[in-house]
């Protein structure tokens, strides 16, 4: 997170912006998007993802999709539903785990968030 006094949240915010933050961060990259539309509302692995994005014209490692599927399932929006055996070693296979993405701008964290 950034050092600077300006890039910092102040000492009084609500755990449910940091929330929204994370939700934001995860979400500021076409790849992500992509990701969250091909899961859409079944189960990929790993390596369909990875084919999808190659053949969408994105240029990324591995590692670089392990971390934007690291960064989507810290903001709760993707999880792992299973692992498959492929060649030895278990393959992660993905879904979705929210549709829509609510924050109650109103209601507070004491009430029950």
């Amino acid at each position: 997170m950034c050092e600077k006094l300006h890039c910092r949240p102040p000492s009084d915010v609500p755990p449910k912006w940091f929330k929204f933050r994370n939700c934001l961060r995860a979400l500021r990259f076409r790849t992500r998007w992509l990701i969250i539309e091909y899961i859409g509302n079944g189960k990929k692995s790993t390596e369909e993802i990875y084919n999808y994005l190659l053949k969408k014209g994105e240029k990324l490692t591995k590692s670089g999709l392990y971390y934007h599927l690291s960064e989507l399932k810290s903001a709760g929006i993707i999880e792992i539903a299973e692992y498959i055996e492929r060649g030895g070693a278990p393959e992660k296979i993905w879904k979705r785990k929210t549709k829509k993405i609510v924050i109650d701008l109103l209601e507070t964290e004491e009430a029950g968030d």
